[in-house]
């Protein structure tokens, strides 16, 4: 596949969320989006499911999502009627509370916890997959690696990584989901971020 990125996001840039969604999906191949049901994931999972109402959605549970986030997402599944495909370490929870607990960003086994409960399933899941597109809700402002890329980039292995609302603000994602209907979750915990602007590790 080969694109100029940079033309592709300036024609994309004030385009809506449902048409960057549909443009990507036009470029043929395996479509997956991803989620982990923290907050504004609703808007993603709308937008994909509007254009590609069957398409995978890939879930990599941490097994340390509070109860409220666990409520949520079976409430989106049901009101967008997703087709989940869930992903968990290979290790229990409370297998690894007794072995290892979770580790504070400076201790020498926090990127072992997070191999364990993050990184290898989702690799997992890829290697299952094998996505040509790939959905994300990443946006611009989160993170300094995520003000480096913009709506389509490219991943290292080739993936099309699609961010249909990496341009949009807080408060214009509120808008959007109060328009639709879709709830929200503001209480959800990612055991391997003890700071809120690290990155995960899935996106590089």
């Amino acid at each position: 596949m080969s694109l100029d990125i940079t033309q592709i996001n300036n024609e994309l840039r004030d385009k809506s969320p449902t048409d960057i969604v549909s443009w990507a999906i036009a470029q043929g191949g395996k479509s997956v989006v991803t989620t982990n049901f923290r907050p504004y994931e609703g808007a993603i999972l709308h937008a994909c499911t509007q254009v590609q109402s069957a398409i995978d959605v890939v879930w990599c549970d941490t097994g340390y999502n509070t109860p409220n986030t666990y409520r949520h997402a079976e409430e989106l599944i049901q009101l967008l009627n997703l087709k989940v495909d869930l992903y968990v370490p290979k290790q229990t929870t409370a297998h690894r509370d007794i072995v290892l607990g979770i580790p504070d960003v400076n201790d020498e086994n926090h990127q072992v916890f997070t191999e364990q409960v993050k990184l290898e399933p989702f690799k997992r899941a890829m290697e299952f997959h094998k996505p040509n597109i790939w959905f994300t809700n990443l946006r611009k402002g989160q993170t300094a690696f995520r003000d480096s890329i913009d709506i389509v980039s490219v991943g290292k292995d080739g993936t099309l990584k699609i961010s249909p609302f990496y341009h949009w603000s807080d408060e214009e994602l509120d808008t959007y989901l109060e328009a639709h209907q879709i709830p929200n979750e503001f209480n959800y915990f990612d055991p391997t971020k003890v700071l809120a602007n690290r990155e995960c590790g899935l996106h590089s």
